[in-house]
């Protein structure tokens, strides 16, 4: 397998990538390089983001990229011990439709069913937990989304609207919404927008103690990935196993 990653020569991506001896990366002297070297067939994937903001990244691979899905998401592995979650969106859409919320919903779900080979159970995160909050038309979004994944997907678990303490902590859920078919154990977590989504992710990386890769952009024919500038040598290694498995 063959993976772009144009900051090659950072001090962390040359410290992450030592860990890969079956991997061939190769540099690029810029993202414009990078996209046309793999859009030419010279790699399978391509990392970026060490060195780039994420705008830059987002619009090379916007640019130069075909797309499988309608639009493309972003997804955060992250990872703590044995305990694996995907998170999204929290780098890309800031204020997803119902239809777009349900793209997110289904991508993520396959990137992590990709990935770990487990079962998706999907929680839909919200302010309020099985209607405690009242009628609003964001949950009136989520609900859309369940009853479209369930119909489409009936092997996956998804259940909702819910607080985050409710989706992770099996006593907690069995309190505020004993109905609940994830009963606490979810690992897929989909936020209403970007602004809780990025927070989330970084919440759980700076005071949880998870490693999150990616975030991994969705969507596109190729895996892909745009680190965060803030990304440690772990951070990327998960990414660079995100990828290698993703591209199967």
């Amino acid at each position: 397998m063959k993976i772009l990653f144009p900051e090659l020569n950072n001090p962390i991506a040359k410290k992450a990538t030592e860990t890969f001896p079956d991997i061939e990366f190769l540099p690029a002297n810029s993202l414009a390089e990078a996209t046309e070297l793999l859009n030419s067939g010279s790699a399978d994937s391509m990392i970026s983001g060490l060195d780039f903001p994420s705008r830059d990244v987002l619009l090379a691979f916007k640019d130069h990229f075909p797309l499988k899905s309608a639009f493309f998401s972003s997804c955060f592995i992250c990872k703590k011990g044995d305990r694996i979650l995907a998170l999204a969106d929290g780098g890309v859409n800031k204020l997803p439709t119902k239809e777009q919320l349900y793209t997110i919903v289904k991508d993520t779900a396959k990137t992590f069913e990709t990935y770990t080979g487990l079962q998706p159970k999907i929680a839909m995160l919200s302010y309020s937990t099985n209607g405690s909050g009242g009628k609003n038309p964001d949950l009136e979004k989520i609900h859309f989304v369940i009853d479209k994944i369930r119909e489409n997907h009936p092997d996956w678990l998804i259940d909702g609207e819910m607080q985050l303490d409710c989706a992770i902590d099996p006593s907690v859920s069995a309190k505020k919404y004993p109905s609940s078919i994830i009963k606490g154990d979810a690992n897929v977590l989909i936020t209403p927008d970007l602004n809780s989504g990025n927070i989330l992710y970084k919440s759980l990386e700076r005071f949880g103690g998870f490693v999150c890769a990616g975030p991994i952009i969705q969507g596109f024919a190729l895996p892909l990935a745009d680190l965060s500038r803030g990304s440690t040598v772990e951070d990327v290694k998960l990414t660079i196993d995100v990828i290698k498995k993703l591209k199967g």
